[in-house]
């Protein structure tokens, strides 16, 4: 396989609510809906899948070559899945949190009790307040092994191409925070955080209290990798720091391999190693389809500009945007990035300087490999000093910020969300996705529409 045609993928995630936009536990007979339609449409049911709470969905895509062609299989199944929901009185909320209180029902199975059990049942629970959008960066074949991290009959070449692939992701992190930042109420409070990634993969540096806030091996970012020896070390050191989590919280080690666990399934990190043989990126909040295809455009160019022009991507000190030369893609390094970067993209995201700057020079890199998406990137580049997250555009309607959301409001909310995914899905389907967002979209509307 080429370098050029490696592949992506992505998983979203979905709360799923009645007419009314009240939380709704129907997953399970949502889903056998889905899978009834795609069998009589004649695609495949696989990709609509129950998640670990009964009123979230995950919806997936099959590995594409080109953004736009993931594009399309995404916008696909989102319409097969809204008009199930329809015949159902069901509909998808995109955003990233439910704003309103709610109390999520886990299903009963082994890993989820085992991981439950480990971070305590209530700090677990933020999973299930919380979706995200989850992309995937194909890697050459054979070359992760789910049994080691890294195959040792893989080829240097195909270990420095993962490295490389690997460590761009764990740059992008900030980045991607920053713009996709979705819903600004969490159990209904406006918290002025990045929601999911506080709750989700928490911090006790920032006080973020979330699933992981005390397991930052487990499911916080990990360091950029030196070379495929210290990207293994890693995985291992991850892998034991889980079992020693389990052992604390007195969870029999077998009871986690009995149910499937393994060295890369003790991983719930913001970039991780998938045995599909992906760079799994995890990071992103669940959001519209436009800010999804934005997102998959930026990380479709700018891994595809690593591989074309083979670059050898590799963290400075002192360095806080990205700069590029020949054969060189230098990027910020780790203290920085899941530092003083970190808590900046979660708190003011692209507003502040720092932010900015970071974003504009990987927006810059990204913009030169061109392609469809590539105007609309340029666009939200020349247009950065007003962008606007989804988050900060519902915020605006809450002059000063609420501190507590009413349920009518909520509820609200979460129904002008339902109608905003309807129709961009509506909007956007068609053969070239991404190339509408070059030819019709304006900046507002990567925020609002």
């Amino acid at each position: 396989m080429n370098v050029t045609e490696r592949r992506i993928g992505l998983e979203q995630e979905f709360f799923l609510v009645n007419g009314e936009g009240v939380i709704s536990d129907r997953a399970d007979e949502f889903l056998q809906g889905c899978h009834l339609m795609a069998e009589a449409q004649g695609c495949n049911p696989g990709y609509f899948v129950p998640e670990f709470v009964k009123c979230m969905v995950e919806i997936n895509t099959p590995p594409a070559y080109t953004g736009t062609e993931l594009a399309k299989e995404y916008l696909n199944n989102l319409k097969l899945a809204i008009a199930v929901g329809r015949q159902m009185n069901l509909r998808l909320y995109p955003l990233s949190s439910y704003p309103l209180h709610i109390m999520p029902v886990m299903r009963d199975k082994p890993n989820y009790h085992i991981q439950a059990r480990t971070v305590g049942y209530e700090r677990f629970l933020h999973a299930g307040k919380c979706t995200g959008t989850h992309l995937h960066l194909e890697v050459p074949p054979g070359v992760i092994d789910p049994r080691v991290a890294v195959s040792y009959n893989s080829t240097a070449a195909a270990r420095e191409e993962l490295l490389n692939i690997y460590n761009l992701a764990t740059a992008l992190d900030s980045a991607l925070i920053s713009l996709v930042r979705a819903c600004p109420f969490y159990e209904g409070m406006a918290i002025g955080l990045a929601s999911h990634t506080i709750r989700y993969r928490g911090s006790e540096v920032f006080g973020w209290e979330g699933v992981y806030t005390h397991l930052q091996p487990v499911g916080g970012l990990m360091p950029y990798a030196d070379c495929v020896e210290s990207l293994v070390e890693q995985q291992f050191s991850r892998y034991y720091a889980w079992l020693e989590a389990m052992d604390k919280a007195g969870v029999e080690r077998h009871k986690f391999w009995e149910a499937g666990g393994s060295l890369l399934r003790s991983a719930w990190n913001p970039v991780r190693l998938n045995r599909l043989g992906t760079v799994e990126i995890r990071c992103i909040d669940s959001n519209y389809p436009s800010v999804i295809l934005a997102a998959i455009s930026l990380l479709e160019k700018a891994a595809h500009r690593v591989r074309r022009e083979q670059l050898t991507v590799r963290p400075v000190k002192g360095l806080h945007i990205f700069e590029w030369s020949s054969d060189r893609l230098l990027v910020p390094d780790f203290e920085y990035l899941n530092g003083d970067l970190l808590y900046a993209a979660a708190t003011e995201g692209v507003k502040h300087p720092q932010v900015k700057a970071y974003v504009d020079s990987i927006l810059q890199f990204a913009i030169a490999d061109g392609g469809e998406g590539a105007k609309y990137l340029t666009k939200l580049r020349n247009e950065l000093d007003n962008y606007q997250t989804i988050e900060a555009e519902i915020l605006q309607e809450f002059s000063p910020a609420t501190a507590q959301l009413s349920v009518e409001e909520g509820l609200r909310i979460v129904r002008e969300c339902c109608d905003k995914l309807e129709a961009q899905v509506a909007w956007l389907d068609s053969e070239h996705p991404l190339a509408t967002l070059d030819t019709e979209m304006m900046l507002s509307d990567f925020s609002c529409s």
